[in-house]
């Protein structure tokens, strides 16, 4: 079980787990990892749309699967027979990838009967005409609570999500004739409603499938390609529903029938019913998709990443023309032979030349810290352009979380790489020690923090709670992948040429004078991570939408540009807070650099707590618990991930600096 988990989607259906590489020898585990995770991209997480689409002919079954049970109130997904639906006489349970099983999807079949261009008025799901089905106390009481909780049913069909239309006027005129129609989709369907104090649950869904009629020579049968899948979800009472025994039944016409009550104090009889209806579309296979992705307004997108791209640039424009000038008069008074003692009193970075290369306190820590932040930057560069190149589509669920966890596996060869030259440059020695903190610092802290809220999501029944084999199968892939690729990093980085430092260190450290109070550690951070936050503030309200509110998160492209300005942002504003702090007489820039970098963290953090106070309809303990628990690994990352690009820009700036004045 702990195999399957772990494997893409394709390896399971042709029972070919990772872990059954039994026969292959120690020494050959890596090439042949490599082997199976470039096969696995192929088939399974790179999907492109458009590239295996499935052919119906008329009749042909078009199975309803169900995903699960969401509500932003909560953020616990549930599977879908958690609560009393109708139930096939088998149930079938889809071989998950790894993304599926962290996202807490649970895909199973349904009793649902859907066959292509094939049209139903109404069925009765399960129950007999004379027999309705009867909920319990017990499940009427878990499904009002549902109901109460804004919960959401996840459907699917040939890979589609259901979706329910929403149809929003954009003229609030009295004429009727002036309004416009604007139409929206939500993701899933409503599982039920209150109304003054009473809880009503939809019980009969009308499916609305779009197909697509693919042009064939003649003397060929036409085959058909679902391109979208609707629901409009009803509430209809019992005695309004009229159900004969061959399991058909008759709506009720207008709005003369009742919605279905449920009462949580006492049992409660129903029907559940669907119907079916076809239409052609002239919407294409590949595109199908368009419809959940273009939920959000795309043109208030682009203005609002242009604005971002022209106040970051004109910034960063205008902070680079002040240091360069800056630093050619600096560099041009230190090189003039005549005057010298004017020259060093004007300006204070060449007097801690002999000690700027002072190797801090902690280095291990520190050079530990930054391999798991170059681990991190290199992992989110591959998979944003992955991404954008549309090999990560939202229609394969959850290859984007798989190909994330894998490729953090396998870079950890770069982390331990640059984390074991710079611990050499800081004249550190124990390489092997340094090696284990690397490969266990950062994925400790994570793995810890994920099974605490792991354990309070086991407590309430959620399928959003990772199991037990998938666990362990995450543990053998950081032990049994990551660290040795890590040692294997280091061992090479360690061993390497430390970086050439430009000047010798003084053996007597040099007295720092007293700073001024904006030299200050937190005041740096709230200076420094500004600029590169106001470079991805908008692209985080449609992240933050997509992992809380359930949305399809797709403009890669635009996360893409956004990422290249704040690796920019990010340098620039490192280089300046170095320069500044090197003028003051400050030679500790090491870890102040890392931290400040990371200022932006920050501010993530704060704008975290806006949107949940401003956005999220959170009130209960244990949701909290979870969101703020994942803002914390959020924020961690991100501040892992900016204060690495700081450090290696201004470590780069400060050896270019020293490199080109003259010192005696």
């Amino acid at each position: 079980m702990a195999a399957a988990m772990i494997c893409p989607e394709v390896t399971c259906v042709v029972d070919a787990p990772f872990f059954c590489l039994r026969k292959i020898s120690p020494e050959d585990w890596l090439p042949w990892s490599l082997l199976l995770l470039f096969l696995t991209w192929d088939t399974s997480a790179f999907y492109v749309p458009g590239v295996a689409p499935i052919n119906f002919h008329q009749n042909d079954p078009v199975e309803i699967k169900a995903v699960k049970l969401t509500s932003s109130r909560t953020q616990l997904p549930y599977e879908y027979y958690s609560l009393p639906f109708c139930q096939p006489s088998t149930i079938t349970y889809k071989a998950e990838n790894l993304g599926e099983v962290l996202r807490g999807d649970r895909i199973v079949n349904t009793p649902f009967q859907v066959l292509m261009n094939s049209e139903k008025k109404c069925e009765v799901l399960c129950g007999k005409s004379n027999k309705p089905m009867t909920l319990s106390v017990k499940e009427s009481r878990l499904v009002a609570e549902r109901i109460s909780e804004d919960y959401y049913v996840h459907l699917i069909a040939d890979n589609l999500p259901v979706a329910t239309r929403l149809e929003l006027y954009s003229n609030r005129d009295g004429d009727d004739k002036k309004k416009e129609k604007d139409v929206q989709f939500e993701h899933g369907y409503r599982l039920g409603f209150t109304d003054v104090n009473k809880i009503y649950l939809h019980n009969h869904l009308s499916f609305i499938l779009y197909y697509h009629r693919e042009d064939l020579e003649e003397d060929q049968e036409h085959t058909y390609r679902v391109v979208r899948f609707e629901v409009i979800p009803q509430s209809i009472r019992l005695e309004d529903l009229k159900a004969d025994e061959k399991s058909s039944c008759t709506l009720p016409e207008g709005t003369n029938s009742s919605p279905q009550e449920i009462d949580p104090t006492k049992e409660n009889q129903l029907y559940f019913t669907y119907s079916v209806h076809w239409e052609e579309s002239d919407i294409k296979w590949a595109s199908r998709w368009d419809t959940y992705l273009t939920m959000s307004d795309v043109q208030i997108h682009w203005f609002s990443i242009i604005n971002s791209v022209v106040v970051v640039f004109f910034l960063s424009g205008i902070l680079s023309m002040i240091i360069i000038r800056t630093l050619r008069k600096d560099i041009a008074n230190y090189n003039k032979e005549d005057d010298i003692e004017d020259t060093m009193e004007e300006s204070g970075w060449k007097l801690v030349h002999g000690d700027v290369f002072r190797p801090p306190q902690y280095p291990m820590i520190l050079s530990s810290l930054l391999g798991s932040g170059i681990q991190l930057f290199c992992m989110i560069l591959i998979v944003i352009f992955v991404a954008m190149l549309g090999m990560l589509s939202p229609s394969s669920r959850g290859a984007l979380m798989t190909t994330a966890c894998f490729l953090f596996m396998f870079m950890g060869v770069f982390g331990g790489f640059s984390a074991g030259r710079l611990y050499r440059t800081l004249k550190g020695h124990r390489w092997k020690k340094g090696a284990f903190c690397t490969a266990t610092l950062y994925p400790g802290v994570v793995f810890g923090i994920c099974f605490i809220l792991n354990c309070f999501i086991w407590g309430k029944h959620s399928s959003g709670a990772v199991p037990f084999p998938t666990m362990v199968a995450l543990l053998c892939m950081w032990f049994g992948i990551s660290l040795p690729l890590v040692y294997l990093g280091y061992y090479f980085g360690f061993r390497k040429q430390p970086y050439d430092n430009p000047v010798r260190t003084n053996q007597i450290p040099r007295q720092i004078p007293e700073q001024r109070w904006y030299m200050n550690r937190f005041v740096g951070i709230l200076m420094a991570g500004i600029l590169p936050f106001g470079a991805m503030f908008i692209e985080l309200f449609f992240i933050f939408s997509a992992i809380w509110e359930n949305q399809f998160y797709y403009l890669f492209g635009f996360l893409f540009l956004v990422f290249i300005i704040l690796v920019v942002s990010c340098s620039q504003i490192s280089i300046v807070m170095v320069y500044f702090q090197l003028c003051a007489e400050d030679y500790r820039w090491w870890w102040r650099n890392f931290l400040v970098s990371g200022g932006s963290a920050f501010y993530v953090l704060v704008y975290a707590i806006f949107y949940f106070v401003n956005k999220l309809d959170i009130v209960e303990f244990i949701p909290s618990l979870l969101y703020f628990g994942y803002t914390a690994l959020m924020v961690l990352s991100f501040w892992l991930l900016t204060g690495t690009i700081g450090f290696y820009a201004a470590y780069m700036f400060v050896r270019k600096i020293y490199a080109a004045v003259k010192i005696d």
